[in-house]
């Protein structure tokens, strides 16, 4: 039976090792999985390592994290050195996943990456490394494959995993009545991100921006996407007052996206979750000052949503760092709820970017390919 490796380091990652692992024992209920990941791909039936963390990071990683993230390294190359695997299946996180494949590429390892690194926008530093050490990658984004091809790498488009996670539509109606809210009046959904750097930066802004949107909408209702990363502790001490007028829902974002008439988003594949839900938004970001000025030096491309690049142009406000300010989330929040022709205008885009991806199955389509190359 083939015997396979799937390794990731942050919370998209397992969500998206979880579906590709369903769809590995779908199409072959006798094969291996072993790995590292988190809760989704441990009940997707992937038998994690003991004693192996995850690396959630963000900007430049403190020496805590360093120090984790080597160890984790020197633990799994070791460990892979040690194992003979059919395939290894290395899945985003580019930190972690490039540094490991190195580490065993000299070995007769099979290494595939699923959301591969974003090269094409940060640029070609690590091509010449994947080229090395990969032996093919299977892209999410239409451009892609193209782009790999081009640079030496075989590539294969199998479509975005998102698509796998959504239903064929939602009504926002229905939602609000899950929730508990008035089906009428306004509702802001708000998504933090879900490493808790970021959203002890993020947070914050968004609830004092709220409170400004809110006396011009007295009636606001707001919901709050709670990733399974972070816990209540860290939830509940940033909401501080604002808590009782905020309703904190678990694991259901998409759900909360569908419910919601503006979205005030952190940057990352929440972007494109809410586009593919088709619901209006805010984008911000903001990290420390020395990682933005070295981010501001490397990267290539002029947008960091994934909307907007996907777009080619500016869909939805990106307000990044210092512009990533309560009154500007606000003014911007505001700007779109009472501007029909954008609200149009971006409904527009997004069906078109939906319509660019194509449908659904991307991880049946990774899955098949992986056990093809399973047997080879």
């Amino acid at each position: 039976m083939p015997k396979i490796f799937l390794v990731t380091g942050e919370t998209s990652g397992d969500i998206h090792g979880a579906h590709l692992a369903l769809a590995l024992r779908e199409l072959n209920p006798s094969v291996e999985l072993i790995g590292v990941g988190g809760s989704r791909m441990l009940a997707a039936g992937v038998s994690l390592l003991p004693h192996v963390k995850r690396v959630d990071a963000m900007g430049v990683p403190g020496i805590r994290q360093l120090i984790q993230g080597w160890r984790t390294l020197q633990t799994l190359a070791g460990y892979l050195k040690r194992e003979r695997f059919d395939v290894i299946i290395l899945i985003d996180s580019p930190g972690l996943n490039l540094r490991l494949a190195k580490a065993i590429a000299h070995r007769s390892h099979k290494l595939i990456y699923y959301i591969a690194p974003q090269v094409w926008a940060w640029g070609s530093r690590r091509v010449k490394l994947i080229r090395r050490v990969i032996s093919h990658v299977l892209a999410i984004l239409p451009f892609e494959e193209e782009y790999f091809q081009k640079a030496g790498i075989p590539c294969t488009y199998v479509g975005h995993p998102l698509l796998d996670e959504l239903k064929p539509g939602y009504d926002m109606v229905h939602e609000r009545h899950q929730f508990g809210l008035e089906k009428e009046g306004l509702v802001i959904g708000l998504l933090p991100g879900s490493r808790i750097r970021e959203v002890r930066e993020v947070l914050p802004a968004f609830l004092s921006s709220v409170e400004q949107i809110r006396i011009q909408y007295p009636r606001l209702q707001v919901l709050l996407a709670q990733a399974h990363s972070l816990s209540d502790s860290v939830v509940n001490e940033l909401l501080g007052h604002f808590r009782p007028q905020v309703k904190v829902v678990k694991n259901r974002s998409n759900e909360v996206m569908a419910a919601s008439d503006l979205l005030l988003v952190t940057s990352g594949t929440a972007t494109l979750q809410s586009a593919l839900i088709g619901t209006p938004m805010v984008v911000v970001y903001r990290t420390s000052p020395f990682t933005y000025q070295i981010a501001k030096c490397l990267v290539k491309i002029p947008y960091i949503s994934l909307v907007n690049i996907l777009a080619g142009k500016e869909v939805v406000p990106e307000l990044i760092q210092d512009r990533m300010t309560p009154d500007c989330i606000a003014h911007e929040a505001l700007d779109i709820l009472q501007n029909v022709r954008r609200q149009k205008d971006m409904a527009q885009a997004f069906q078109g970017i939906r319509t660019a991806l194509g449908g659904a199955g991307a991880s049946k389509r990774a899955a098949a390919y992986i056990l093809a190359e399973a047997i080879v």
